[in-house]
């Protein structure tokens, strides 16, 4: 299994090339993203950050002080906008509260306990998690998305009605522990769902069509 995640990988890297991705000025701003992407397409979020670094406000500290209502209003675009923003204010009560707003402090804790302190955030679940641990902190973690359940369940690989822990498992357990592998090999994945297999797939142009499983 491990060699068919591997040639999968492959052709999906010789087809999509390097994705570069986080796209991100810094760690913070990750984990905004991270946070602001849940529920709606990148571009929204992106004109959500702009909003932000327009008003000189992405930092911690600057968010941190900012009034809620007027974060909700800057990150409208993301959609659920005042949702979200009491999920930025969860992450930065905690991240002020326990780390004294330090990023560097948090991200120096083992994967475990990172994870496990994200996960008590209010509004951040685990492929929110997952994210901010493999783009910002920069831990060896596989982000499971719902493309990368489309594209395995319908080639036979995972289950259709698995869950997020035995799909992240599938992938940890068949391939190298690696924090530049796993970033490429999720953001190659998300590549593919978009462009490729939809909800109405085009198989015909599909670079893993014929892949080994």
């Amino acid at each position: 299994m491990s060699s068919g995640l591997l040639d999968i990988y492959n052709r999906l890297y010789r087809h999509f090339g390097p994705q570069n991705w986080w796209p991100a000025d810094g760690p913070f701003e990750v984990v905004i993203g991270a946070i602001l992407t849940q529920n709606t397409a990148w571009p929204n979020v992106e004109r959500a950050i702009a909003n932000l670094k327009r008003h000189n406000l992405l930092t911690p500290e600057r968010l941190y002080r900012l009034d809620i209502k007027k974060l909700a209003r800057l990150i409208r675009p993301s959609g659920y906008y005042n949702i979200k923003a009491g999920r930025i204010k969860a992450f930065l009560d905690f991240l002020f509260g326990k780390y004294n707003g330090s990023l560097k402090k948090l991200f120096s804790k083992k994967s475990a306990q990172l994870r496990k302190e994200l996960l008590g955030v209010c509004g951040i679940g685990p492929e929110t998690a997952d994210s901010i641990m493999l783009y910002a902190a920069d831990k060896p973690v596989f982000v499971v998305d719902a493309y990368t359940k489309r594209i395995f369940s319908r080639r036979g690989m995972v289950r259709k009605d698995a869950v997020y822990a035995d799909i992240q498992k599938f992938f940890t357990d068949n391939l190298p522990r690696s924090r530049r592998l796993f970033n490429e090999y999720h953001a190659l994945i998300v590549g593919l769902g978009k462009s490729v297999c939809r909800t109405k797939p085009r198989c015909d142009i599909c670079p893993i069509a014929c892949s080994v499983k």
